[in-house]
């Protein structure tokens, strides 16, 4: 999978606290979410974020609890993928299975400025900052990962499986 978007970048230990707040966790409707991403961190970034973007930031992202708004938030605001030299192992997971790319390189999270845009290769790995004309390296997505991720996550995956079954029989 390819992504080409402008960076938006943000620092280390950003939570999940701050990229969807509790007070928003009523709902589970993407579009209400995606209205509300990022606004105690960044009250500008549903202004700021075009489809396509990519978040790029420090270590630790998506700290905090376990809820996988989070990822839902970010997804569905526009957000193609996140580059950061760590994730939260819980926000990894969930960001896989609700179909978000997300991939770690420290020397992308720390080379890449803010507004760069950049070209993303998930399947090869290969993170590219047009705008400075760096080239950084990822590690590639296994094939059952990116096969998750293209089909919207783990729910669309499974669908697929058990359809692709159904025929079979």
């Amino acid at each position: 999978m390819k992504y080409k978007g402008k960076a938006i970048k943000y620092g280390a230990n950003v939570d999940t606290d701050v990229i969807i707040p509790a007070r928003y966790l009523n709902t589970s409707d993407k579009e209400e979410l995606a209205l509300h991403c990022m606004e105690d961190l960044d009250p500008d970034f549903k202004k700021k974020a075009d489809a396509g973007d990519i978040i790029v930031a420090g270590s630790n992202f998506g700290c905090g609890s376990s809820r996988e708004h989070a990822p839902v938030a970010i997804k569905a605001s526009g957000i193609s993928c996140v580059i950061a030299p760590s994730f939260a192992r819980i926000f990894y997971r969930n960001s896989i299975n609700t179909g978000l790319a997300i991939l770690e390189c420290a020397e992308a999270a720390e080379g890449i400025q803010d507004g760069d845009q950049i070209e993303v290769d998930t399947d090869t790995g290969s993170i590219l900052d047009i705008t400075s004309g760096k080239e950084y390296r990822a590690g590639a997505f296994p094939e059952f990962i990116g096969e998750i991720i293209g089909a919207d996550g783990l729910v669309g995956y499974t669908k697929s499986k058990l359809q692709k079954r159904g025929e079979e029989e």
